[in-house]
């Protein structure tokens, strides 16, 4: 008889507790026969216990007065700030928690278990994406009235020609962009865009590790924060907004259509 082979998302999930049960006796199986995977799976768990030590007090705590009077920004954007950054704190505690085996909604509704590295890409773009859109004054690090800086910059800096997408058909223009630090691959990019009412999304770029296989679009979605996210060469990319799954799926084509077409 042919046993089917363990994958480490599988593994992740069992540690976070997400594992379907129909796959319990197999993976438990697995776990007897291979001692040397049974102590990653027991060492993390307990790096998920000990982030959650030391992250969850964080996340109960008081801002000073001072300090979010002195953050808050104009009265007219304050329930929008307010509802972004619940949402970073909501994303922030489900991914902080080691949550490597996340489930994942799959385009016919089905629940699946993600590769871990990818799924690391989503949750780094979502957060990102959470913690920079709500900004009023300073969403980017470098406008677009300087884009030709920008994406020569990112450029040098990720070792690939990168060329944001023009999304003006869809009602979306570029504002500008940023460089963020990566999860061990090397440094990111993050692209911001804005439509007519003030809705942003985020095009996350990261420099993958040699040879890594591509992936076909996944999605993924945190409340109403949506990611659709691909793996593209040596390249990384999650598209981030708060927007229905059909909706950015159409920007996520577009994107992928532009980025596909010769350099």
């Amino acid at each position: 008889m042919t046993t089917q082979a363990i994958s480490e998302a599988q593994l992740h999930a069992l540690a976070d507790g997400v594992l379907p049960e129909d796959q319990r006796a197999a993976i438990d199986a697995h776990l007897r026969a291979h001692p040397e995977d049974a102590a990653r799976v027991d060492a993390w768990r307990e790096q998920n216990q000990q982030l959650r030590a030391l992250f969850d007090p964080v996340l109960e705590e008081t801002f000073p007065p001072a300090l979010l009077q002195a953050a808050a920004p104009p009265a007219a954007n304050q329930a929008w700030y307010s509802h972004a950054m619940q949402a970073a704190a909501a994303i922030v505690l489900v991914f902080a928690g080691g949550m490597g085996g996340w489930l994942l909604r799959g385009d016919g509704g089905d629940m699946r278990v993600a590769s871990a590295s990818p799924l690391t890409l989503a949750r780094s773009a979502a957060i990102a994406h959470a913690v920079y859109t709500p900004e009023v004054r300073h969403p980017v690090e470098v406008g677009v009235e300087q884009e030709a800086h920008l994406v020569q910059w990112l450029s040098k800096r990720l070792g690939s020609t990168l060329r944001p997408p023009v999304l003006s058909p869809l009602g979306y223009h570029l504002i500008g962009g940023r460089l963020l630090p990566g999860d061990g691959d090397g440094p990111v990019a993050q692209f911001m865009y804005e439509e007519g009412t003030g809705k942003r999304l985020t095009l996350y770029v990261a420099k993958e590790r040699a040879g890594k296989q591509e992936t076909a679009f996944r999605y993924t979605q945190e409340k109403d924060l949506s990611v659709f996210y691909w793996i593209d060469g040596q390249l990384g990319y999650a598209l981030s907004a708060s927007l229905p799954k059909q909706a950015l799926g159409k920007i996520a084509d577009a994107v992928y259509t532009q980025l596909e077409q010769p350099r």
